[in-house]
C-alpha cells in the first residue's frame, strides 16, 4: 500500500513532466476499499484463512481471533465488520478448561486521520459494536474487555507511513530520472505529504501534496531510444504473460452469463493496446500523433472496470499487486485531464522507459 501508487504518480511526474510549476501540487488519490481490504488482510489477517490472531495465552487455552473483514464507508468513517472467535479457559492437568467462549461479529468504525506532518495516516478507533451470531448486542464484560485490549488497538494500529516508503520510492526512481534532476527528484521526495484523508461511500479519498519542480530546475531528459529487436521479444513474451493471465482470471471472476462477454471486451481491449503499445515501442516516428497517448486517454474508462472485476477475486499478493496498478493509473488518468495546464502527458518515450524497467533481470 505504501509504494505502489505513489511510486507510479512520482516516475511519471518527475520524468515524463515538463510542468512550469514551481510550487506545491495536490493530487487526488482515490483508493477502493476492496484495495484497502487486501492490503489490511497482508498486513494483519496472516493466519490461516485469513485469520488475524490478536492474542494467546501461554498455554494456549485462552485466545482472541478475528476474521473475514468487511470494509465499507459510512457517514466520513471506515467501517470494518469482522467475524469474531474469542475464548477464555484455563489449564488444568495438562488440558485446557474453557471458561468463557464467544462467537459473532465486531463493528469498528474508524476516522482517517493524519498525524507527523501529513506523513502518517491513522486510522483510529471512533466506536466499537459486538453482536452474536443473531444480531444481538454483546452483554459480556470480559469479551467487551478483550476487544478494548487486543481489538481495538490491533485495527488502529494499521498505518499508511510515508517515511518508510521514502527510501523505497528513491531507489525505484533512479532509473527513471538523469543524474542532474536527482535533486530535484530528492526534494520533491523531501516535500512529500498527505494534506487531506476523507472516507467516501465508494472508497477513501487520499490528497498527496508535494512541492513540483519548476521548468527551469528540471534539466531536459534525452528521449528514449526505441526498442531493440531483442528487446522487443522480452516485451512480447511479458504481454503474452499478462493476456494469458486477465483471460483466465476473467473466467475465475464472473458467472457464466457474464463471462463470455468479458472475455470478448477484454480481448479487444488488449488487441488494441498491444497494436499501439508496438507501434510507441519501436519507432520514434509516430507522425504526429502519439498512439500511446491516444489509446490512453480513449480507452483507460473502458478497461478499468474490466480489470477492477479480475482483481477483485484474485486471491493474496497478486489481487493486491493488480489493484495497486489500477489505482495508480487512475490517478494518472486523472492527472492527464488537467494536463495541459501542468504540462503533463503520458506518451510512447515513457512507455519505453517503464517498458525497460518491466523486462529488464531482476
Amino acid at each position: 500500500m505504501k509504494n505502489g501508487v505513489l511510486l507510479l504518480l512520482l516516475a511519471y511526474l518527475i520524468t515524463f513532466s515538463n510542468t512550469s510549476l514551481g510550487s506545491q501540487l495536490t493530487v487526488p488519490v482515490p483508493i477502493d476499499y476492496e484495495l484497502v481490504r487486501k492490503l489490511l488482510i497482508n498486513q494483519l489477517y496472516t493466519g490461516k484463512d485469513k485469520t488475524a490472531h490478536l492474542w494467546k495465552d501461554n498455554q494456549g487455552c485462552s485466545l482472541f481471533d478475528l476474521s473475514d473483514p468487511k470494509i465499507e464507508g459510512q457517514k466520513g468513517l471506515v467501517r470494518i465488520l469482522n467475524v469474531v472467535h474469542a475464548r477464555l479457559g484455563t489449564g488444568l492437568g495438562g488440558q485446557c478448561m474453557t471458561l468463557l467462549e464467544w462467537n459473532g461479529r465486531l463493528e469498528t468504525f474508524q476516522q482517517p486521520v493524519l498525524e507527523a506532518g501529513g506523513t502518517i495516516l491513522k486510522f483510529p478507533v471512533i466506536r466499537a459494536n459486538a453482536y452474536d451470531q443473531q444480531g444481538h448486542a454483546l452483554k459480556i464484560d470480559r469479551m467487551q474487555d478483550l476487544i478494548k485490549r487486543f481489538a481495538e488497538p490491533r485495527l488502529a494500529a494499521v498505518k499508511i507511513d510515508l517515511n518508510e516508503s521514502r527510501q523505497q520510492i528513491e531507489s525505484s526512481l533512479a532509473a527513471l530520472t538523469t543524474e542532474q534532476n536527482k535533486a530535484q527528484m530528492q526534494r520533491l521526495l523531501d516535500t512529500l505529504r498527505f494534506s487531506e484523508a476523507k472516507a467516501e461511500k465508494s472508497g477513501l479519498l487520499v490528497k498527496i501534496e508535494f512541492d513540483a519542480p519548476s521548468q527551469g530546475q528540471l534539466a531536459p531528459s534525452e528521449p528514449a531510444a526505441a526498442f531493440t529487436d531483442d528487446e522487443m521479444r522480452s516485451w512480447k513474451v511479458a504481454w503474452q504473460q499478462w493476456e494469458q493471465f486477465l483471460t483466465e482470471a476473467i473466467g475465475r471472476a464472473a458467472s457464466d452469463t457474464q463471462s463470455q462477454q468479458l472475455r470478448t471486451d477484454l480481448q479487444a481491449i488488449l488487441t488494441e493496446a498491444r497494436g499501439a503499445f508496438q507501434l510507441g515501442l519501436q519507432s520514434n516516428d509516430v507522425n504526429g500523433k502519439d498512439p500511446v497517448r491516444t489509446f490512453f486517454l480513449t480507452t483507460w474508462d473502458k478497461l478499468a472496470p474490466v480489470l477492477r472485476l479480475v482483481a477483485n477475486e484474485v486471491p493474496g499478493a497478486e489481487g493486491l499487486r493488480y489493484l495497486t496498478f489500477i489505482a495508480a493509473t487512475d490517478v494518472l488518468y486523472q492527472i492527464e485531464m488537467i494536463s495541459e495546464p501542468l504540462g503533463l502527458t503520458v506518451s510512447s518515450d515513457g512507455l519505453r522507459q517503464l517498458g525497460r524497467l518491466l523486462i529488464r533481470p531482476r
